[in-house]
């Protein structure tokens, strides 16, 4: 049963209208990108994760007896994307931090408004810097915990501690990371840095997001992840034209798209201009059977002035690329969504079904007698409080849930668990996560 419980893959967490999207590379291995923990979350009437909580829970630990998270990337520092960072350092031991020149830029910029969670971040990023400076110049490299990137150029580098880090610890558009705090995952991880651009160095928060080509990959089988934070149609645009440009059209490819800016217009208007070209070339690399993730509230039929993101406009267009368009707050159910569940085996990408997230950790044992992977432990996490609330306002069944795709693990464990039920009918006893 092992090869079914498959370890590795990405979960989209639903929070709202904010990211949080955690990458399982395999057991030891996971890379959380961007983080919108909500105070909100700890009330069990709403249907947000509490993140932090919930990465405690499915985290390995380390060797100092805390969860342990190889590293975290952070796009940009709108409250969205870093919320909660403060308690996530406080909590988790982070082994690596990937960050942009960016709030470096801001932080002289006495007129900048920078959220707290923000200013954590960057206190870190620079305590890093100096650690790895430190470490460099005795002759060795930074421990876990110390580590730190730089991703991107900016054309006041050599005003910041960061321009004198080693080349190893800065890494620019047009270059891949297959090395994570420290460990080479090359065969499993590659991330290929499309964004941001030296060019808009200077402008704002927004369009200087970090953009990874995320690849997954587990034998002959691999998933790839377009992760394009919070860019807007000009840069996203001039990331598809220098790929094609330099000829790196496979960088393109996607199979899971994470909405630009959660799932906002401005990826694809220009004030009310319509712009063709950046849908053809996301049509153009979508690859048989992609899908389209929108990370925040359910996606109203129609839009009033100043509701944006997310906005009808754009769900109608991606929905012209692909049907398989999901956003994170209506996954499963509104009341109480499930995270959205990837996993990469053998035979490719998979959508992992909302009640198969929803068994939890001892009862997938039970069932099998095998321990689920990482993956399963933190989408298991993710889903506790879906499973708590669904529980209390009636059960979904099969006929409530979109099926997975014709995955080998993910089918041969549908119909185990079918028929350990007896059929479509809820379970005897109660299954679900954080349950005793």
């Amino acid at each position: 049963m092992a090869e079914i419980l498959t370890p590795r893959g990405a979960a989209f967490w639903p929070v709202g209208t904010g990211d949080s999207t955690t990458i399982v590379v395999d057991d030891d291995i996971v890379v959380q990108v961007d983080l919108h923990d909500m105070v909100l979350a700890d009330d069990d009437d709403t249907p947000e994760v509490a993140v932090v909580d919930r990465l405690m829970e499915a985290l390995p630990v380390g060797e100092d007896g805390r969860p342990y998270l190889a590293v975290f990337v952070l796009t940009h520092a709108d409250l969205d994307h870093c919320r909660g960072f403060e308690d996530l350092l406080s909590e988790v031991t982070i082994g690596e931090l990937w960050a942009t020149p960016r709030l470096w830029r801001e932080f002289e910029d006495s007129e900048a408004t920078i959220c707290e969670s923000a200013r954590r971040f960057q206190e870190e990023a620079e305590r890093r810097v100096a650690a790895t400076k430190e470490a460099v110049g005795e002759g060795r490299t930074p421990v876990s915990g110390d580590r730190v990137r730089v991703i991107g150029y900016d054309t006041d580098h050599s005003k910041h501690a960061y321009s004198e880090l080693p080349d190893e610890y800065l890494t620019y558009p047009g270059e891949a990371v297959t090395v994570l705090d420290g460990v080479e995952c090359a065969g499993r991880f590659e991330a290929f840095v499309h964004a941001p651009f030296k060019d808009d160095c200077a402008k704002a928060r927004n369009d200087t997001s970090v953009a990874l080509q995320v690849t997954l990959t587990d034998g002959a089988g691999n998933g790839q992840f377009l992760l394009f934070g919070d860019l807007a149609y000009e840069t996203i645009v001039k990331i598809f034209d220098y790929s094609t440009a330099f000829g790196r059209q496979e960088r393109l490819a996607w199979d899971v798209l994470l909405a630009p800016h959660h799932c906002s217009k401005k990826v694809m208007y220009v004030g009310d201009e319509l712009k063709q070209d950046v849908l053809d070339h996301l049509e153009v690399n979508a690859k048989a059977n992609s899908y389209v993730v929108s990370s925040s509230k359910p996606i109203s039929e129609s839009n009033n002035p100043g509701d944006n993101p997310p906005h009808r406009l754009a769900a109608d267009r991606y929905q012209e690329i692909t049907d398989r368009f999901i956003c994170t707050m209506e996954h499963g159910s509104t009341d109480a969504p499930s995270p959205v569940v990837f996993e990469v085996d053998a035979s490719g990408l998979h959508l992992l079904d909302p009640q198969l997230v929803e068994l939890s950790a001892r009862d997938l044992t039970k069932a099998f007698g095998v321990a689920p992977g990482r993956l399963g432990q933190v989408a298991g996490a993710a889903a506790r409080y879906a499973e708590q609330r669904s529980r209390y306002g009636g059960r979904r069944t099969s006929g409530d849930v979109a099926a997975a795709s014709g995955a080998s693990g993910v089918s041969r464990i549908r119909e185990a668990i079918h028929e350990d039920r007896g059929g479509d009918s809820a379970p005897g006893g109660v299954v679900g996560f954080g349950r005793q």
